[in-house]
């Protein structure tokens, strides 16, 4: 039956009730909750088209049977997880009836998307069949008992009911998650074998699309795309000079696949960092395919990532990689470019000092003052940030400071004091706080040097410190730039004390560096 009576045997009053509503109105509202679900997704099921069943089939080539299962399955799995949370939310408040209806929704989009997946893939196996059936059984078991919920008003029947959604609700989602996972997996492992197996230039560059895709999901996707031997094959397919126009997609996917563990160690495990210093060494390879390849020693090497002990072989590689690298954000042609090359320098100056070493006999800090004045390569915060990370890891270096003062480097440094965003966006802004910070411990770190601070104080350093210090808004109230200004002040002010007022040095100098950053931080006024 597709539709039941709400009220069975209404008395007295509450005949009188129904029959002052509209009965239109009391058949919608009654219509929403009372529905069958099976009834519901046969409806779905059915055909639009009038034409013949054999020419209202699905014809698509296994590549796009393959794509649009992917995107099927992502589209539904988001739904169906957001539909779950919101179930959780309405419980919490009681909310029965809309409960009900949501669970309908759910148990309807579950059906959908297996008999879609099903309908796209010939490949499910027995256990996804399982999980499948599973699934759909708790999902109507949920479907049921919420139903119940909203024919009782019994408190007692309703608290023991509601135990019970919990509990049927934990298992859905577990089962959803793990059919979602074992999908997940078959399709991956499909896109992988079309790679190992497959010729065609045009369907492995469509397979490393999807990849990729996939990859841009969240790490738990980047986790399985490299547990299921993506990140060897397309090293294999890097190897190839037949497949070189699949270079730059290969290793923009690898690139992605490294944020996780599992990717790194794959990646170390085929000795990936000795083909991407082929790639970047390589004068024949067009400059994108190794601003990709620059790109993916930039995420293997991300101070960010705990577990870069993988990287091994990376000190064997570090010169010709440091070297090409270099070259690359000298030539850039575009600020992507230089962007990526410079972020790859900047994360191997945190790896080895040795790198540091390295980039100073090159004249990288030549190089990269000249870059600064280029507006074509650096044009953005965040090439500036990467510029200023070097600058400030090689200052540890004694012969740094004689090298920025050659080169001009000391107008530049404070000029990133200035560092303001110009759109207001949360990243731009921490951009701009990374510029002012690592400017202001580079500047703290070269004072050491008289000649160094000498130029500093010339070009009205102390001035600017002073009101980083003293003006939240300057440094975006950020306590991490006040900290380094205070500390570069501070450093100055033993070498060149003549630029500072009296009140400036008796409260931003003489006292304890944790007295002093309490009275700027202070300075910030409070609305509460």
């Amino acid at each position: 039956m597709a539709f039941q009576h709400g009220l069975l045997n209404p008395s007295p009053v509450q005949r009188m009730h129904l029959m002052q509503v509209d009965s239109v109105q009391r058949w919608m509202d009654e219509l929403m909750l009372m529905t069958e679900c099976e009834c519901m997704c046969i409806l779905q099921s059915k055909p639009i088209s009038v034409e013949d069943d054999s020419q209202s089939e699905l014809m698509f080539s296994p590549q796009e049977n393959m794509q649009n299962s992917l995107e099927m399955l992502l589209k539904r799995a988001w739904i169906i997880s957001t539909e779950l949370t919101k179930i959780v939310q309405k419980l919490e408040k009681n909310k029965w009836r809309r409960i009900h209806t949501m669970t309908m929704r759910t148990n309807c989009h579950v059906r959908s998307m297996i008999k879609e997946y099903n309908t796209f893939t010939k490949t499910s196996s027995g256990e996804m069949h399982q999980y499948e059936s599973i699934l759909m059984d708790k999902c109507s078991e949920l479907t049921d008992i919420t139903e119940r919920c909203t024919q009782t008003n019994d408190d007692e029947a309703l608290s023991s009911m509601k135990l019970h959604i919990n509990d049927t609700l934990t298992c859905v989602g577990q089962y959803f998650s793990q059919l979602i996972n074992l999908a997940l997996m078959q399709e991956i492992k499909n896109l992988v074998k079309q790679l190992e197996m497959c010729d065609n230039v045009q369907s492995m560059e469509s397979a490393i699309h999807r990849l990729f895709s996939l990859t841009k999901e969240g790490s738990r996707l980047c986790q399985l795309v490299a547990q299921e031997g993506a990140v060897v094959v397309l090293f294999k397919i890097c190897r190839q000079d037949c497949y070189k126009g699949l270079y730059p997609s290969a290793l923009r996917t690898l690139a992605s696949v490294c944020c996780v563990e599992e990717g790194i160690y794959q990646l170390e495990k085929v000795d990936g960092i000795l083909c991407l210093t082929d790639i970047l060494t390589d004068e024949a390879q067009s400059e994108a395919c190794r601003a990709e390849a620059a790109a993916v020693v930039a995420q293997i090497t991300s101070p960010h990532l705990t577990f870069t002990q993988h990287l091994s072989s990376f000190i064997e590689n570090m010169e010709e990689l440091v070297t090409a690298l270099l070259k690359l954000s000298q030539e850039a042609s575009s600020a992507e470019v230089f962007l990526l090359a410079s972020a790859a320098l900047a994360n191997i100056t945190f790896l080895d000092t040795l790198s540091c070493e390295m980039l100073l006999q090159m004249d990288a800090i030549k190089i990269l003052m000249t870059a600064c004045l280029d507006k074509q390569r650096v044009n953005s915060s965040y090439a500036r940030d990467q510029i200023v990370t070097i600058l400030a890891n090689m200052s540890i270096l004694d012969q740094c400071a004689s090298e920025i003062v050659l080169e001009n480097g000391v107008r530049i440094l404070i000029e990133m004091l200035f560092e303001k965003s110009s759109t207001g966006i949360l990243a731009d802004i921490s951009a701009c706080e990374r510029v002012q910070q690592k400017s202001a411990v580079t500047l703290a770190r070269l004072s050491r040097d008289p000649e160094f601070a000498q130029a500093a104080v010339k070009y009205n350093c102390i001035p600017r410190l002073i009101e980083l210090c003293r003006c939240p808004d300057e440094r975006h109230s950020s306590e991490a730039v006040l900290v380094a200004c205070l500390a570069a002040l501070r450093r100055l002010a033993t070498t060149q004390p003549e630029g500072l007022e009296d009140s400036d040095f008796e409260q931003l100098v003489k006292p304890r560096l944790v007295d002093s950053f309490l009275l700027c931080s202070n300075m910030e006024e409070s609305f509460v």
